[in-house]
């Protein structure tokens, strides 16, 4: 906000944005155009719209009135003063294009999660693993005790599918879009088969391809894509999907309980849902683009997550376990030996992220608990500041 004329802050539905921007600036007017009279005032009376919420001002869920954002730009290049508009949305679907379009150079983007870890573990919460994952990190669960997650992401889901995909016409039956949902959650850290999901869901695959757009787009899950040394090398290229919450995910996967998820199946693949999601808010917490990939290659070896830094890559490996093992960093070794030129070089070769004890060092890896994972994906230089 001091250095550009308006920021727009986009993020998951509930996720928290609207009640930390009005903390950080509270004498700035507030619209919200969830507000069927304030939503038509900005539609059809722009300028009698700005004189009732003046600058500077907060415009909540932007995506209602896209074409507000052209009377925006006229009045930032009438008076270019830093900090005077702060939007805030909840999907990029139509929106996104309607920004880079209309406030292209006059505005910073800010990329929004639920609360992370580190976060919860500031405030004095550090939840055993099994409960976090059933829990999920949406900061409305942590304002009191004795509120029940299965039960909030039921309302969140039917919100989202009444408020988001029922409003932007895009999604013609909407109880076999909760089901593509639920089959996602139980392909979450797996690539993505459109195909298959296409024959389970009884669409088309290009509805299928269309339908995770929504979901990406509306900040439900993310893509993990896959890093490769060269366009021809042979390698897996298709993305792994991930959801913003394994909350929502236990939800979805019909888990109700931390009891329900020790024994679940999918209790590997939620938990590195978990690490993948704490990893993305360190990277975008920081102001840092995510450079997060995966590997696989056709030999069948894996590496579960890889960060990108002046083109040099760390790695890590995601195991739910508590105990030290060797195995966990096989694949680790391989890798480093296949692709030595494009590693960190360190004494540490790479690390394990598990539910045990903290070890700085263990045979040339680290192991780090998941709560204490945030630094590992920090930016270890600053950005660069262009000084004259």
């Amino acid at each position: 906000m001091k250095d550009y004329p308006s920021v727009v802050v986009f993020g998951p539905r509930q996720c928290g944005k609207t009640t930390l921007v009005q903390n950080m600036f509270p004498d700035f007017s507030y619209a919200n155009l969830e507000d069927m009279n304030t939503r038509s005032l900005a539609k059809n009376d722009p300028e009698e719209f700005f004189t009732r919420f003046p600058e500077p001002v907060i415009i909540d869920e932007i995506q209602r009135v896209p074409e507000l954002l052209s009377t925006v730009q006229v009045r930032i290049d009438k008076n270019k003063k830093a900090g005077q508009y702060i939007l805030i949305g909840s999907q990029q679907i139509s929106l996104k294009n309607s920004v880079s379009q209309s406030l292209a150079g006059r505005i910073a983007i800010i990329q929004m999660q639920p609360l992370s870890l580190e976060e919860l573990k500031a405030s004095g919460i550090e939840l055993e693993r099994d409960v976090q994952l059933v829990s999920g990190c949406m900061p409305f669960l942590f304002t009191k005790k004795g509120l029940k997650p299965f039960e909030y992401y039921r309302n969140y889901v039917q919100t989202y599918l009444e408020k988001d995909i029922a409003q932007i016409n895009a999604v013609q039956d909407l109880m076999r879009f909760e089901n593509f949902m639920r089959l996602l959650a139980g392909r979450t850290g797996q690539l993505v088969n459109n195909s298959a999901l296409s024959a389970d869901v009884g669409v088309s695959s290009t509805t299928i391809g269309s339908w995770l757009s929504i979901l990406e787009s509306s900040h439900i899950v993310y893509t993990l894509h896959p890093w490769y040394e060269n366009r021809t090398s042979q390698v897996v290229k298709t993305p792994k999907v991930y959801f913003c919450d394994t909350g929502l995910v236990a939800y979805l996967l019909g888990i109700e309980n931390p009891s329900q998820m020790q024994r679940d199946p999918l209790l590997g693949n939620v938990f590195e849902n978990l690490v993948v999601s704490e990893a993305l808010k360190a990277r975008y917490n920081a102001g840092a683009e995510p450079d997060l990939f995966f590997f696989r290659n056709s030999k069948g070896l894996e590496i579960d997550l890889l960060l990108k830094e002046n083109k040099l890559l760390s790695l890590f490996e995601v195991k739910s376990g508590k105990a030290l093992n060797e195995e966990f960093t096989k694949n680790m070794k391989k890798f480093y030996d296949l692709y030595p030129s494009h590693i960190q070089q360190s004494e540490i070769k790479g690390s394990v992220i598990y539910s045990g004890e903290n070890y700085e060092s263990y045979k040339d890896f680290s192991y780090v608990n998941f709560h204490d994972i945030s630094p590992l994906f920090e930016p270890k230089e600053a950005p660069f500041t262009l000084n004259f």
